[in-house]
């Protein structure tokens, strides 16, 4: 009996799953390689996983030439493995994340077929994932936040379908219980929290805990240890207090009470960063709130409760603690996505309300901003600007968009506006590709690097800042020693020789002959405050914002 073909011009979901991914190459990875890795968290996550492959490791995450524990492993076996098959680079560090970006795309439109059973709201809500600026950036860089989002979206996923189909509750529950101890194994305990969270919440507010008591949450909870533990045991096994301290309580416990970054440290922090993260869908956000809360009154089929649990839950964990960053809650974008795709349709199928209108207008009223940002930018910023003509250009383009933007708009063509709205980042992603020279050796330490490697033998110690630092062991192989006067460290302790006195650093230079560093404008300043009448230093070289300094013992 043979293999019954696909139909794809009449399976409308398969189609519409291949339009997704399509769709998600060009918004999420075409072009990923283009930018080297960037300082100072690129390159952290990439030198990790190069160091494992350098040292044949596979369960100790290793940093300049030492163990660090400051993310567990699976980010990290995801790098390697892209090392290993394509090569250390700026494309095979990105290929995952860009794919699991992809993945989580897929996994909101399998959920909004699920909860809403309409292809066209999922498709709508798959659209608005893929197109926030946030999940661009996360999907497009090295972080461990994309992967763990998307683990967290597999969970709960799971569990709603086994919640909304009875038939598909065993396998729900299990696939839930899996995808938690992979997020566990991204990123942490709050990997197992958020989904269970969320999951208890939602059945304790519709009186259904009794949805857990069968043999397949204890089947579950099993995989979920079989999965999740052993890697943890391995690494306090092996190294005792210094994995604990530093992974239990310098990256989870302490961060709730002490911020590293003191400016984020407000009430208002997250709730701004959500509406402002989701651009270009911000307005459409802001104005849907109304009709989130009244599917939540009349929500007959469970899901805005679902939706409520999940937003809630994020928030819940997270607001409270000091240390703040965009990317933490990013768990609680797939809900928001998922919200737009429902209040979208349901405003284009009746007639849209005045908020929906205001939102559009006020959309594209805002674009109108970027064409006046990039005039301005390139006049006040003009040195780090090498040839304004392609800027001047993508001006004009720009300005071409904005007309059939508002012309689509005033005939209220709405989803032709909304396809409009949403080619906004990959047009500035793609244009920032195109004049890349201009801005990659202030993003990236690669082209520092380069000039030094290449033109001069570096057969010591490198003297780097302590922002340039992990990308300068990245892009040479070299060891290195910070130097940051009157610094405060890293807020997780790097096993890494660190300067924060002249006296430190003069000691150094001592046992020296010749230092090459890698510095910012100020440690230059200090260099040449410490050299006295001991050494003698010469710029070698300033790229972007990093000179290429020698000092010499006289």
């Amino acid at each position: 009996m043979g293999i019954m073909p696909i139909d794809f011009r009449r399976n409308r979901y398969v189609r519409q799953i291949l339009i997704l991914v399509v769709l998600s190459y060009f918004f999420l990875m075409l072009g990923n390689g283009v930018l080297s890795l960037t300082n100072p968290d690129e390159v952290f996550y990439a030198q990790t996983a190069k160091e494992m492959m350098q040292k044949d490791a596979w369960m100790t995450p290793y940093l300049f030439g030492q163990p660090q524990f400051e993310k567990p492993i699976f980010t990290y076996w995801l790098l390697r493995s892209g090392f290993e098959v394509f090569g250390v680079s700026s494309f095979s560090a990105r290929l995952f994340p860009a794919l699991w970006g992809i993945l989580g795309v897929l996994a909101v439109y399998g959920l909004g077929l699920v909860a809403f059973k309409d292809g066209r709201r999922a498709m709508w809500a798959a659209f608005f994932m893929m197109s926030n600026s946030l999940y661009i950036g996360l999907s497009r860089t090295v972080f461990t936040d994309l992967f763990f989002s998307v683990f967290i979206l597999f969970s709960l996923a799971s569990f709603y379908w086994g919640y909304a189909q009875s038939n598909k509750k065993g396998i729900g529950i299990l696939l839930f219980f899996v995808f938690s101890a992979l997020a566990v194994l991204t990123k942490g305990p709050l990997g197992f929290l958020i989904p269970v969270l969320t999951a208890f919440s939602f059945l304790l507010f519709r009186k259904e805990l009794s949805f857990l008591l069968c043999k397949e949450t204890i089947l579950g909870f099993f995989t979920f240890c079989l999965i999740a533990v052993p890697w943890y045991a391995l690494m306090i096994k092996k190294y005792g207090a210094a994995f604990i301290q530093e992974f239990f309580y310098n990256d989870h416990i302490r961060r709730l009470f002490e911020a590293e970054h003191l400016s984020n440290d407000t009430w208002f922090f997250y709730p701004v960063s959500v509406i402002g993260c989701m651009f270009p869908w911000s307005f459409y956000l802001i104005s849907g709130v109304g009709h989130w809360f009244r599917s939540f009154k009349g929500d007959k089929s469970s899901f805005y409760i679902f939706l409520t649990c999940w937003v809630a839950v994020v928030l819940f964990i997270f607001q409270p603690a000091h240390s703040k960053l965009v990317s933490y809650i990013f768990p609680l974008f797939p809900a928001l996505a998922l919200f737009l795709g429902d209040y979208v349709v349901a405003s284009l199928d009746t007639k849209p309300s005045r908020l929906f209108c205001a939102a559009a207008w006020m959309t594209t009223l805002f674009l109108l901003l970027v064409p006046a940002g990039l005039f301005f930018a390139t006049i006040r910023f003009s040195t780090y600007v090498i040839n304004a003509s392609p800027v001047y250009i993508f001006m004009g383009v720009f300005v071409f968009y904005l007309f059939w933007l508002f012309y689509y708009l005033m005939r209220r063509r709405f989803i032709v506006h909304l396809a409009l709205i949403s080619a906004v980042l990959p047009l500035l992603l793609y244009f920032a590709f195109l004049v890349h020279e201009d801005f990659q050796s202030y993003a990236s330490s690669r082209e520092a690097c380069e000039f030094l490697t290449n033109n001069y033998r570096v057969d010591n110690t490198i003297l780097a800042s302590k922002f340039y630092a992990r990308g300068v062991r990245f892009y040479t192989d070299k060891d290195v020693v910070i130097i940051d006067i009157s610094g405060s460290g890293f807020f997780s302790p790097h096993p890494v020789p660190y300067f924060n006195t002249d006296e430190k650093v003069r000691d150094f230079l001592r046992r020296q002959s010749k230092t090459y560093a890698i510095l910012k404008k100020g440690n230059v300043k200090d260099i040449r405050r410490i050299a006295g009448n001991e050494f003698s230093d010469e710029v070698l070289g300033v790229l972007g914002d990093e000179y290429v300094v020698r000092i010499t013992k006289k």
